[in-house]
């Protein structure tokens, strides 16, 4: 009987596990792009920034929507055709993807980081 409870939980433990994994991009190297919004999903459990670089389509995971969403983040954050600087670190095995660590939008300001394990949004003076 112990042996069917040990892998029902070991089942069930594991999902959460990697899907919580930031293992597959690499934290070594940091991409900086200058872009344009292409598409905002505002899903759970992690929108995703979708951004067009020259002629190329860049995807960016950003940190989950509930803490998106406690620092005031919305579905109508991000419009296409908003210009933005964005980096972060680049999927080890996906081309044009890497998961967003910073993000500015010069147009109004804000700056969008993520520090450690948190979000935070602010607006910055105009430059």
């Amino acid at each position: 009987m112990r042996f069917p409870i040990l892998l029902l939980l070991t089942s069930l433990a594991s999902p959460a596990t990697a899907h919580h994994s930031l293992a597959g991009y690499d934290h070594a190297r940091r991409v900086t792009l200058d872009g344009v919004v292409s598409e905002f999903s505002f899903t759970n459990p992690h929108p995703f920034l979708t951004i067009v670089v020259g002629q190329e389509r860049w995807r960016l995971e950003m940190d989950n929507l509930w803490e998106l969403a406690e620092i005031g983040l919305t579905r109508d954050s991000f419009k296409p055709a908003d210009r933005v600087r964005v980096s972060g670190s680049p999927d080890r095995t996906a081309a044009r993807s890497m998961y967003l660590w910073s993000l500015d939008r010069a147009a109004d300001g804000l700056h969008y980081e993520q520090v450690g394990s948190r979000p935070s949004v602010r607006k910055l003076p105009k430059s």
